[in-house]
């Protein structure tokens, strides 16, 4: 195989508020935790059983940094869509540590805010984000019409004037 692919797609909850650090450069980077939980049922005992992940999410991209500061808050259901980098440290004790994380770089990765809770505006102004709508890839097609008039199939007489067909 000529190439690989490092892509995650989670769904999930914060565990904690965004937290905002800057690097040296002054670029801010992002980290919060995202719990996933798979729920299903003990065929023995007929129980319900749930099992949670911890997911560790940096995000580099300075936009989606700064709608995950302002709008995402713990308990947020987000999608995300990164990719797995692990790395090492040097944790307080001296000991070498390594953690994977889920970085969206510069450049890459998705974030959607998949729960309103009557946010407002905030439909408006990011594409209906607060409702499921991603970021940065809103369509056409779902965005309110400029003017007053909604259209109703009816074509301008500007546009109907000297059509050669």
């Amino acid at each position: 195989m000529s190439g690989s692919v490092n892509k995650v797609i989670l769904v999930g909850n914060l565990g904690r508020d965004p937290e905002v650090r800057r690097m040296g450069s002054g670029d801010p980077v992002v980290t919060f935790s995202l719990a996933t939980t798979e729920s299903w049922r003990d065929k023995a005992t007929g129980e319900r059983r749930d099992r949670t992940e911890w997911h560790n999410i940096v995000i580099f991209n300075e936009n989606l940094g700064k709608i995950a500061e302002q709008y995402c808050k713990k308990g947020s259901k987000i999608y995300l869509e990164g990719q797995l980098q692990t790395r090492e440290f040097t944790d307080k004790d001296g000991n070498q540590r390594k953690t994977t994380e889920v970085v969206l770089q510069r450049f890459r990765g998705e974030l959607t805010l998949l729960d309103s809770r009557g946010r407002g505006g905030e439909d408006a102004a990011f594409g209906g984000a607060s409702s499921g709508g991603s970021f940065g890839r809103q369509s056409p097609m779902e965005r309110a019409p400029a003017s007053g008039d909604m259209g109703g199939g009816r074509v301008s007489a500007t546009l109907d004037d000297d059509i050669p067909f």
